[in-house]
């Protein structure tokens, strides 16, 4: 898997890569300490040194993403995950990268970040995008709802990850209203039975099951 997708791990590699060509260019604008956290009311309540943000932070998040991609490559059940999935999961730490970085050099050099709108919408639209994603999942021991009720039945994993595909694109939506409404504790309210509801029902359907 990784010998056919190399040319689309290599390029998204160097995309998770392009906040350290931005630092360097801006090395001399940026201030020695630059935002690194942000509270729940977008306000910055973390700072760390420069060097850490233009450099470190693109690194790791680079090995995280071979991480995925070599995990994902030696999957088992790699036979399942279809081209589209593999292509999803080698978008989303590049995407992030570049969204992190870009809010942490912005805010750095004075201008106005409403991180508190920014990450609801962003999150909001990562959910959608892998709950529509989420019923077209096959077993497999790397994506998808990975719970020894799931990966024993075929059946099980196909109806939970239908709910879980149903829930995750509803629950995307409604985070991405929190942005506008300054509702950020509803986040976790949201996301709470988008993570609890998929287990407990593929374990209903488990005892289901065993009782036939």
């Amino acid at each position: 898997m990784i010998k056919k997708n190399l040319p689309k791990l290599i390029i998204t590699s160097l995309v998770t890569l392009i906040p350290i060509i931005i630092g360097i260019i801006l090395w001399d604008k940026l201030p020695d300490q630059v935002p690194m956290h942000w509270g729940a009311n977008g306000e910055v309540d973390g700072y760390g040194n420069k060097a850490t943000a233009v450099f470190v932070m693109p690194l790791v998040l680079v090995a995280a993403h071979w991480i995925c991609a070599v995990a994902t490559s030696l999957d088992p059940k790699k036979q399942n995950i279809n081209d589209k999935i593999f292509t999803l999961v080698l978008w989303i730490i590049p995407v992030i990268s570049l969204l992190c970085n870009s809010m942490v050099y912005a805010t750095a050099l004075g201008h106005k970040v409403s991180v508190e709108i920014i990450m609801p919408l962003f999150m909001g639209a990562l959910f959608v995008v892998i709950g529509n994603y989420l019923p077209k999942c096959k077993q497999s021991y790397t994506v998808g709802i990975k719970i020894p009720w799931t990966l024993n039945d075929e059946e099980n994993w196909n109806k939970t990850h239908r709910l879980a595909g149903f829930l995750w694109v509803i629950g995307g939506i409604v985070i991405m209203a929190t942005a506008f409404l300054g509702l950020f504790w509803l986040f976790f309210v949201v996301l709470i039975p988008m993570v609890i509801v998929p287990f407990v029902y593929s374990y209903v359907l488990y005892k289901k099951s065993k009782t036939e």
